[in-house]
């Protein structure tokens, strides 16, 4: 009989607890992902609904709950004349005058807050514009 060597003796014992170190975390990354997919079964999230698909919309406020300037359309997409909808999940309250702006993307929201009130101008004359051609008759108020 071969008797091994202290040295290959503790890469022996090294081997076998690196793996049972590997199981455990292996076991514990399977829990985590079953917790988080019975997450987003309990906020009835459904990958296929493209309306409540991807990982914020589990954090979306209920339809209707939060209203935000420009009827919730996103002031980057008004600023360029385009009307955005955007459901209040990412927002920004002016610090100035208390109003609530939510935006379509956290990308919007970040370009917005490099100069908000710049924006903002853009955004209002054209919302103005745009309310005054819906009222008009010549834009669909959609």
């Amino acid at each position: 009989m071969i008797r091994p060597t202290r040295p290959a003796l503790l890469l022996i014992a090294t081997a076998i607890a690196m793996s049972a170190a590997a199981v455990a975390a292996a076991d514990s990354f399977d829990s985590r992902a079953e917790s988080f997919r019975s997450a987003l079964v309990s906020h009835g999230v459904n990958a296929t609904d493209p309306d409540h698909a991807g990982i914020w919309k589990a954090a979306t406020p209920p339809l209707g709950s939060m209203r935000g300037e420009f009827e919730s359309n996103d002031p980057i997409g008004l600023s360029a004349g385009v009307r955005i909808k955007a459901d209040c999940s990412i927002n920004w309250v002016d610090p100035d005058s208390g109003k609530l702006y939510c935006f379509s993307s956290a990308t919007s929201l970040v370009v917005f807050l490099d100069t908000p009130h710049s924006y903002l101008a853009r955004a209002m004359k054209n919302w103005d514009a745009t309310q005054a051609a819906v009222r008009s008759g010549a834009v669909d108020p959609r």
